[in-house]
């Protein structure tokens, strides 16, 4: 899928990255097309699925969210039940911002946020008296010295 696009595209593609409130003008402007084809193409790439959606990059920190954490979560079972109720459960847990299956020891990480330590302890507590969670282990974020939430093109 990734061969069908076209130089156009993916200069769609980077702009929108860059700046999801760019203007159809303006991004016409910057691909060198004019409007309504580039209009077209923002339509048929978000049907094909290649733009997921828009959505504003808040700063947790000014909202209130001091700390990040990330969460080691090893299951009793692997069973496909089992796996399927756990990422049920994260999915209803506000302070999970991401979780990731992994292959290895670790059976999901998870990452966190909470507006201090004993926000976090609540929810650790809570984490691992989940069903089927053999063990959790966390390492608090000490600085974040990447953010790219973008995809490379």
């Amino acid at each position: 899928m990734l061969a069908r696009l076209d130089a156009i595209d993916r200069q769609i593609l980077k702009e929108l990255q860059e700046n999801g409130r760019i203007t159809n003008v303006e991004l016409s402007r910057r691909v060198g097309i004019s409007a309504p084809p580039c209009l077209r193409r923002v339509r048929a790439l978000e049907e094909a699925g290649y733009i997921r959606g828009y959505r504003g990059l808040l700063d947790q920190k000014r909202l209130g969210y001091e700390v990040t954490v990330f969460a080691s979560v090893h299951l009793a079972s692997q069973a496909e039940s089992e796996l399927a109720a756990f990422e049920a459960f994260v999915r209803a847990q506000p302070l999970v911002r991401e979780c990731w299956m992994l292959s290895g020891e670790t059976d999901f990480l998870l990452k966190c946020v909470a507006p201090d330590l004993a926000t976090f302890q609540r929810f650790v507590a809570e984490l691992t008296g989940a069903p089927n969670v053999r063990n959790v282990k966390t390492s608090l974020a000490l600085k974040m010295s990447k953010d790219a939430p973008d995809v490379p093109l």
